[in-house]
């Protein structure tokens, strides 16, 4: 969220809300975020102008697959999903040993 601290590099205080037109993306992120709380998936719209995450669209995924956005201005939750697919427990501990292994030039710059 904007002001506040990124998930995957704390050291980073982000510019951008960042947000997915896909559920079950937004549900791992959801599942990685910091913090003891359930992860929930929430239905938005932005308020201002957003753009595509120049972190992985063209970087990492040519085009947008993963339909990553990012915006300065608030975004307005209308919603809530709950079918989105969770992770097994085994597949998020998978991830969040890969996200901590991961070397500061493995993980490479954040766009912010």
């Amino acid at each position: 969220m904007a002001g506040f601290r990124s998930n995957y590099r704390p050291e980073v205080v982000m510019n951008h809300v960042y947000f997915t037109a896909l559920p079950n993306g937004a549900g791992l992120a959801a599942e990685l975020a910091a913090g003891d709380g359930d992860p929930r998936v929430y239905v938005v719209e932005p308020t201002g102008a957003f753009e595509d995450d120049p972190n992985v669209t063209d970087k990492k995924f040519p085009g947008n697959p993963t339909r990553s956005y990012r915006s300065s201005a608030p975004l307005r939750i209308v919603g809530e999903v709950s079918d989105w697919e969770r992770q097994t427990t085994e597949a998020l501990q998978a991830w969040k040993v890969r996200l901590a292994e991961l070397r500061a030039d493995e993980r490479g710059e954040i766009i912010n």
